[in-house]
C-alpha cells in the first residue's frame, strides 16, 4: 500500500561562532537539523515524510496549489512566515510571486490536513520574528498568535495536563503520565463548535493549550505549542515511547486514516 505524502517545514538552523584562541581568532559555521527525532518516529510508518529544510523552504516550497496537493499533511515546525513570502523572486528580483500563505491556507480548505508545531520562529516567538499573527496560515489554524513575543519559558518543566477526550484518536494509546516539556509558545483558542484542547500546560503555568485540534473547510488542522524535539522537548519526552505513537496519531487524524493499534502498528 502507498503511504501517505507529508511535508514537514522548517526545523533548521545555522551557527557562526567566532573562537578566540589568545592572539588568535577564526570562525566556524555549524548547520543544524531539529527534526531527526521526528523523523526516527515516522521511519517504517505509513507516513512518507519530505524533510525541507528552512533555507530549502524559501525557493522550495510549492508555489501552486497543484504541487501542493501532492502532500496529504503539511507541518510548519520552527520556520517564520518571512521564508515564505519573500523568495529571492521577490527580495532580490522584486518579482510579484504567488503569496504561499494564501495556497496553505485554501489547500487546507480543500481538505489538507495542517499542523503548525511550537519554536522559537512558529506562531510569533522569540521577539514576534515569526511574525503568523494575522497571516493567511493562521486563519486555518484552530488558534491565534499574540502580536509580540509569545514564548513561555518553563526550564524546571512541566507535565501536560491531559484535558479532552481520552477516546480521541490523537490520544489512542497515550493513557498515564507525560514526559516533562520545558516551554511552549502561549497562544489564543479560536472560537468554534470544531475547536477542542486535548491537552493544556498546567494551571500553575498558566493552563495555556498545548494540543488543540481544529477544522478549516474541508481540511482537518493541528496546533501543538511546544516543540518537535530539544531543547523545549528534553530527550526524555523523544525516548517515551508515546512521543512517536502521538506523532503518528496527530498525522494518521489530520489526514483523516485510522490511529495506530495499542501494539504500535498501524491498521489499514
Amino acid at each position: 500500500m502507498s503511504r501517505t505524502e507529508v511535508l514537514l517545514v522548517g526545523e533548521s538552523w545555522v551557527s557562526a561562532a567566532t573562537h578566540y584562541k589568545g592572539f588568535d581568532q577564526f570562525g566556524s559555521v555549524t548547520f543544524h537539523k531539529g527534526a531527526e527525532p521526528l523523523v526516527e518516529a515516522l521511519r517504517d510508518s505509513e507516513f512518507n515524510l519530505t524533510y525541507m529544510t528552512a533555507h530549502e523552504a524559501a525557493e522550495g516550497f510549492p508555489f501552486s496549489l497543484e504541487e501542493l496537493r501532492r502532500y496529504r499533511a503539511i507541518i510548519l515546525s520552527d520556520i517564520g512566515a518571512n521564508t515564505l513570502l519573500l523568495p529571492p523572486s521577490v527580495w532580490l528580483n522584486g518579482k510579484p510571486t504567488p503569496n504561499r500563505l494564501k495556497l496553505i491556507r485554501d489547500w487546507t480548505a480543500e481538505g489538507g490536513g495542517l499542523m503548525m508545531i511550537g519554536g522559537y520562529l512558529t506562531f510569533q516567538g522569540i521577539d514576534g520574528r515569526g511574525r503568523w499573527h494575522r497571516t493567511p496560515v493562521e486563519d486555518a489554524l484552530p488558534v491565534t498568535c499574540l502580536p509580540y513575543d509569545d514564548r513561555l519559558e518553563v526550564p524546571q518543566g512541566f507535565r501536560p495536563h491531559i484535558t479532552g477526550n481520552r477516546e480521541h484518536p490523537i490520544l489512542n494509546g497515550l493513557d498515564g503520565e507525560w514526559p516533562l516539556l520545558l516551554g511552549a509558545n502561549e497562544v489564543v483558542l479560536r472560537e468554534g463548535p470544531e475547536v477542542e484542547v486535548l491537552a493544556r500546560l498546567p494551571e500553575e503555568e498558566g493552563g495555556h493549550p498545548l494540543l488543540v485540534t481544529g477544522q478549516h473547510g474541508q481540511g482537518r488542522t493541528l496546533a501543538w505549542t511546544s516543540d518537535i524535539g530539544p531543547h523545549w522537548l528534553p530527550d526524555d519526552f523523544v525516548r517515551w515511547p508515546g512521543y512517536a505513537r502521538l506523532w503518528r496519531n496527530a498525522l494518521a487524524w489530520v489526514t483523516r486514516q485510522s490511529p495506530m493499534r495499542q501494539d504500535g502498528e498501524g491498521t489499514h
